[in-house]
């Protein structure tokens, strides 16, 4: 078994980028810069924000965060995206999911620029993804290809089992892992909560995508000798043993699963560091468009 290491690889990535923004000032240009609105004061979202600036300033980005009350009005959030939008030294920026209740989350990321939307939810390159153009990928999905590529996982002819139909990772995951190139041409198998029977769709699984949000659903006896799971999930679960009264667990019951696995990742540090390495990447990637 080996342990898809998300942690080394996205330590390797940030430095690959360290480097590629080290040319840029040594030839006197302009380095990528990233923003992140935040509507509210979610703990979860404010550490994760927290998380992506820590790591912009690593890289040598720039990174700018814009804090709006929990009671910011849609026209109010409207206004900060056109300003943003607008402004040449942002290359691309993201907004921090969930907003209010106030806020329709479609027409906010709709408002996005398609080039500077470095999490790829607009409709106009999640098409793009679909059709197989050059796009950003959602940090995600993105996240994971770059992992199965690292590591030399075989997908060709696969049979990939994709849990869960998110528009942020299990839908875009599915279309991915069915393109034609490194990583994908496997035949994909998309599952939700209203798919029959899943325990005999996984067990025939060669690859497994888990983007679930249950803790331990995926338990040994629905997975084949020598698959390769990918563990998305990421939910806290009440433990008065830890000092913070939780503990991080996947979808997958790692402990049992792990034994039959040819590849798996770790919860955490599997999927998780991937994305924030990944967003970096298609903020470099949108600084090069700007060019």
């Amino acid at each position: 078994m080996v342990l898809l290491d998300g942690k080394k690889v996205s330590n390797d990535i940030k430095n690959e980028i360290a480097e590629q923004v080290k040319k840029m000032k040594d030839n006197g240009e302009k380095v990528p810069h990233l923003a992140a609105i935040i509507v509210g004061n979610d703990g979860a979202s404010l550490t994760y924000v927290a998380s992506k600036v820590r790591a912009c300033e690593r890289v040598g980005f720039e990174s700018t965060m814009v804090r709006l009350s929990n009671t910011t009005s849609q026209v109010e959030l409207l206004d900060k995206i056109k300003e943003l939008n607008e402004n040449p030294d942002i290359d691309g920026f993201i907004i921090q999911l969930p907003l209010p209740k106030q806020i329709d989350t479609q027409k906010v990321l709709l408002a996005v620029n398609p080039d500077k939307d470095v999490d790829g939810f607009h409709p106009m390159n999640f098409g793009r993804m679909a059709l197989d153009m050059s796009t950003f990928i959602p940090a995600t999905p993105f996240g994971i290809l770059e992992l199965l590529d690292r590591y030399g996982v075989d997908t060709q002819g696969k049979h990939t089992v994709v849990i869960g139909r998110s528009h942020i990772v299990g839908r875009p995951m599915s279309i991915l892992m069915g393109r034609k190139g490194f990583p994908g041409n496997s035949t994909v198998t998309l599952t939700h909560s209203h798919t029959k029977n899943i325990t005999q769709i996984t067990s025939q699984a060669d690859i497994i995508i888990s983007a679930l949000g249950v803790p331990n659903f995926l338990k040994a006896e629905m997975v084949k000798d020598d698959a390769v799971i990918i563990d998305v999930g990421i939910t806290r679960v009440p433990d008065d043993t830890t000092e913070k009264g939780y503990r991080i667990t996947g979808d997958v019951d790692f402990e049992n699963v792990s034994k039959k696995a040819s590849f798996i990742t770790p919860v955490p540090g599997g999927v998780g560091p991937m994305t924030i390495a990944m967003l970096l990447k298609n903020t470099l990637l949108a600084r090069e468009r700007q060019i």
